[in-house]
């Protein structure tokens, strides 16, 4: 088997990959088996004022740092459970020392396999302004959707000030919950949740739309690729054609 490194980003949402990819490994092998992993995880204060100015190539230094770290502990590829993190990783700059899974590809591919046509788009407000996703769900025949702007930033005060410290509460629950029936009302036939710690706070019963999980498919993808059942992926960092 492969052995499936983790870059992490923020821990509530690269620890519900971690278990995710262990879950589905011993679900597809038997008790107790799963693929080797590796999960590292800088502190997520050393990107924030980079964020904060979008100094991309910052970011990408730090996060081409910890994937030099698992390639050292042995990592075949690398998949990244923070989907702001991507549009750092798409930034220009040297090849990242493993090759890695896109999880705006993993998202919208899935999406589209499932036949939704117009998705709703969840994330922080980078992810959501930003062209990653943009970029998959176009590359996938897919629209999307955004919350107004009020809303946007609502959700981005949830995502730092609870969701990455572990806090979930029904009263966020409930905002997101209608934040999705928002985007339902605009003709969205599902919602991609495309923080990675979104899925930890509202899940199908909760949502008034169908759920893309993007954190549970890029595990479940992990794998897939762990167990010969996918090609290793070429992508090391950049822009996708």
């Amino acid at each position: 088997m492969r052995h499936i490194g983790i870059l992490g980003h923020s821990a509530e949402g690269a620890s519900l990959c971690f278990l995710a990819a262990c879950h589905e490994g011993e679900a597809r092998l038997g008790a107790h088996l799963h693929p080797e992993i590796t999960l590292t995880i800088a502190p997520l204060a050393d990107s924030m004022e980079h964020w904060e100015r979008m100094n991309l190539a910052a970011v990408r230094a730090i996060l081409a740092g910890s994937v030099r770290r698992l390639a050292a502990a042995g990592a075949d590829f690398f998949v990244c459970p923070d989907n702001t993190a991507h549009l750092a990783l798409e930034a220009p700059g040297p090849d990242l020392a493993l090759p890695g899974l896109h999880i705006a590809d993993i998202a919208a591919g899935a999406a589209a396999r499932r036949g939704f046509a117009c998705l709703g788009l969840l994330g922080t407000r980078w992810t959501m302004g930003g062209a990653a996703y943009a970029n998959a769900f176009a590359r996938h025949g897919l629209d999307h959707r955004l919350p107004p702007p009020d809303e946007r930033e609502v959700i981005n005060a949830i995502i730092f000030d609870e969701l990455v410290r572990g806090i979930f509460s029904d009263v966020s629950r409930r905002r997101v919950a209608g934040m999705i029936a928002a985007l339902k009302a605009e003709g969205c036939d599902a919602v991609a949740l495309s923080c990675t710690e979104i899925p930890l706070l509202i899940g199908d019963a909760d949502s008034p739309l169908p759920i893309i999980d993007s954190t549970r498919l890029l595990a479940k993808a992990a794998v897939d690729v762990a167990l010969g059942e996918a090609s290793l992926p070429s992508w090391r960092g950049g822009a996708i054609a």
